[in-house]
């Protein structure tokens, strides 16, 4: 018994970067082609692509980055808060996720800070950030054909419902 915690297996080392390899081709192969370049202190809109029960629709949310996490990785994230109805409400975002259809920066604000979990304990003007000038196409202009083409698919089926009801009436 004591043989059996005394051995050590020793681990190939070529054998580790071989494994190393293989995760950064299939991570490659699930990340995005592009992002936009999201700062910590930015307005933000995010379309997520939301199912309910067999229907696909667009859900938008608008709000403040108070956090991004891991920017160069496949598990890059943002966190987005908002206030609704009073509540402050927050939610986290996978960038690379096929559910992320789109995200557009409306407006780009001077901080300092990294994490602007601060903002949690503020309200009204004292959560307010200063703007700053920026070049909002050239940030937004992120050509992923894919994303565009999803989200023209579920507008049009939305059409398609919506007009199915009116046509099914106007032939009565």
């Amino acid at each position: 018994m004591l043989e059996y915690y005394l051995t050590i297996e020793i681990i190939n080392p070529k054998a580790i970067d071989n494994m190393f390899e293989l995760i950064q081709k299939v991570e490659q192969s699930y990340r995005k082609h592009a992002v936009v370049d999201v700062r910590t202190g930015d307005t933000v809109r995010v379309h997520q692509k939301v199912k309910e029960g067999n229907k696909e629709r667009v859900q938008v949310f608008e709000g403040v980055v108070i956090r991004t996490d891991r920017k160069d990785s496949l598990t890059s994230s943002i966190t987005v808060r908002r206030i609704a109805s009073g509540v402050g409400v927050e939610k986290t975002y996978l960038l690379h996720s096929p559910l992320v259809l789109k995200v557009e920066v409306m407006k780009r604000s001077k901080i300092r800070r990294k994490y602007l979990t601060y903002l949690r304990e503020r309200s009204g003007k004292s959560a307010r950030l200063t703007a700053v000038s920026f070049d909002k196409d050239a940030v937004n202009t992120v050509a992923d054909k894919a994303a565009e083409e999803e989200i023209e698919h579920i507008k049009e089926e939305l059409a398609e419902k919506h007009d199915a009801p009116a046509e099914a009436e106007a032939k009565k």
